[in-house]
């Protein structure tokens, strides 16, 4: 009738109840007299060949194929061939449905078959109006426009699939198609659990969110809730800025929840923006966000949903360069501002909410030249380096004061050259010998990160297990061994170091090279308990003193071993970090690596537990 009532006047109804047909012919007998109401079976109609431009599907499709039986497929056959011989060439079968499983997959399947470019559409709009209707907690479906434009002869199917009004996304394969749909009644089924109860006291909710022409998502959302509390409001939006999501408040769950505790909402949506997009403003994510975030809220809310951030502005990211490891693969060395300082990254994209390197880039202004930019070797990202560090500065001073003699430090694991360049810069009586098995993070680090080799630091090109070996076998002995090595396999609940470098023969290398006077190190990244008591137990077995040290709000652990009986319990480990903590201090001061205590002294010796 609206149609009608539009302009378009050469309208036919049919509908297989007579009753229908005479109801609708007394409704608009006077009103819309030159269109037609016929009593009239959709699978088998009488009307000749290409007779019609368009066939409007108002719910047909879903009444008919009820369920997936043969009897019922045989019945939906007959229904578009009927369609498709009355269309012309060109004309278009334009249907509302729900499309459950069993119809978007025969629609896929017969419709290309027969010629017709296959179109579907998501209903934004009728859904947000459905929402309005409904004011109680009833599901909300996603409701899609079937279009079918046939061809005589169509050479290779022709698939699309749009979000509302965003621009049409064209697959290649029917299954694309298919999950295409299916991710958005996934998407629904969520929004409509997280509108009708509260998830408290289980796991947050992670959603992604990709623009319909892309394979990569744009946002992550992360959707908590916790128990209604006074002062505490309904819900809100968290935008965390580009280059913060790698922070431990945003990238971990225990630090979402201490985000939602200080924000005080019951539910809070955590949003992270992604790499390799490009984000104007704050406004204009806020924007695009709108909708989504709407359909998280809880049901019945009725108030303005408000943005939280950090501040107004949306965070910058620059690619210095985009690269592949054949060891690590896909790689970025990117900057972003955070807190008024520009940090320098190497992002393995296999765990890219994981830094691998950091370092401060500081702006150096030079007279009549122009700004250049310089790494600061002072400023230690990874907050386990400064706690290895502290262990270095005990094996190469503290066992013997003397300035002149040097002090062979191994450190397996190279990365972006962070720590060793620092160890070189605050500790010039050490001798340090890197080993990283991947050429390329050698590149990386000289490249960009500033890392210089020279008489006191060199990197040898090495499978790091080989090497401790090939030390033990020629008597190579260091006063100080560190493993700071990741393992590629990120299924398994202990991501630092990779077994093989726990293994019992592997540790009895590691006692010998150190000697009795020596200090072992390794940073220890382990989620799972069992995991992490079996690697402590295989470094007792083989060391005489082991020591722990676990970084507040962070999943590293540092842990020092001995084999010096001096270290037996935990009052005489925290004397002589103390000393080493507090020599450390000072000899970066001296270095002029910093103004201020870069160690809390006794912080550090506070949380020091012997297993």
């Amino acid at each position: 009738m609206d149609m009608y009532d539009t302009g378009f006047r050469d309208i036919t109804n049919i509908d297989i109840s007579p009753v229908a047909i005479k109801k609708m012919i007394d409704i608009n007998a006077r009103t819309r007299p030159d269109m037609k109401f016929l009593q009239m079976d959709a699978t088998s109609m009488t009307f000749g060949d290409e007779s019609f431009s368009v066939a409007l599907d108002k719910g047909t499709l879903d009444a008919l194929f009820v369920d997936d039986t043969d009897d019922t497929k045989a019945t939906v056959e007959r229904y578009f061939k009927e369609i498709l011989r009355t269309m012309r060439n060109g004309g278009r079968y334009v249907g509302i449905s729900l499309l459950q499983e069993h119809i978007v997959n025969y629609l896929s399947e017969f419709l290309p078959k027969n010629n017709c470019m296959l179109r579907i559409v998501h209903c934004l709009d009728v859904e947000r109006a459905n929402k309005e209707k409904n004011t109680d907690d009833s599901l909300s479906l996603p409701v899609f426009v079937v279009i079918a434009t046939k061809f005589k002869n169509l050479p290779m199917p022709i698939l699309e699939f749009g979000l509302g009004n965003d621009k049409m996304q064209r697959f290649n394969s029917t299954m694309d198609l298919i999950n295409a749909v299916k991710s958005v009644q996934k998407a629904a089924l969520v929004c409509n659990g997280l509108a009708r109860s509260s998830i408290a006291g289980h796991n947050e909710v992670t959603l992604d969110l990709y623009r319909a022409t892309e394979e990569t998502p744009r946002y992550t959302l992360h959707i908590m809730d916790q128990p209604p509390a006074r002062g505490v409001g309904k819900y809100a939006a968290f935008i965390v800025p580009q280059g913060r999501e790698i922070e431990w408040l945003f990238a971990t769950p225990a630090g979402r929840r201490k985000l939602q505790a200080s924000a005080k909402y019951q539910r809070l949506a955590v949003v992270t923006l992604h790499r390799d997009q490009v984000y104007s403003t704050l406004d204009e994510v806020k924007s695009e966000l709108a909708s989504s975030i709407s359909n998280l809220a809880p049901a019945g809310l009725t108030e303005q949903i408000p943005y939280l951030s950090l501040g107004s502005e949306v965070g910058k990211r620059e690619t210095l360069i985009s690269g592949f490891s054949k060891i690590s693969g896909d790689f970025r060395i990117e900057e972003v501002e955070a807190d008024g300082k520009t940090l320098r990254r190497l992002i393995f994209l296999s765990n890219q909410f994981v830094v691998q390197s950091e370092a401060l880039v500081k702006t150096v202004k030079i007279k009549g030249k122009k700004n250049r930019k310089k790494i600061d070797f002072g400023y230690l990202a990874c907050h386990h380096h400064l706690y290895m560090s502290v262990g270095v500065q005990l094996a190469t001073s503290l066992q013997s004061p003397k300035k002149d003699v040097q002090k062979d430090v191994l450190v397996i694991g190279l990365g972006g050259g962070g720590l060793c360049s620092f160890l070189h810069s605050a500790l010039p009586q050490t001798r340090i010998t890197a080993v990283e098995i991947d050429p390329i993070m050698l590149e990386i680090a000289e490249q960009y990160f500033e890392l210089k080799q020279d008489n006191r630091f060199h990197v040898v090109i090495d499978d790091g297990l080989a090497f401790v070996e090939r030390c033990r076998n020629e008597d190579l002995h260091f006063d100080a061994v560190l493993f700071d090595v990741d393992s590629k396999d990120l299924s398994l609940g202990m991501s630092c170091p990779p077994k093989s470098f726990l293994a019992h023969e592997i540790l009895l290398h590691i006692k010998e090279i150190i000697g009795p006077k020596g200090l072992f190190m390794l940073n220890l990244v382990c989620r799972d308990e069992t995991l992490r008591a079996e690697a402590v137990a295989n470094l007792q077995q083989v060391f005489s003193a082991v020591c722990c040290y676990k970084l507040d709000e962070d999943i590293n652990e540092v842990v020092y071993c001995a084999n010096d009986d001096k270290y037996k319990t935990v009052e005489q480990w925290k004397k002589q970090m103390g000393n080493a903590g507090r020599g450390l201090n000072c000899a970066i001061r001296e270095q002029k690596l910093a103004n201020e205590d870069t160690l809390d002294v006794a912080d550090f010796l506070s949380e020091l537990k012997i297993e």
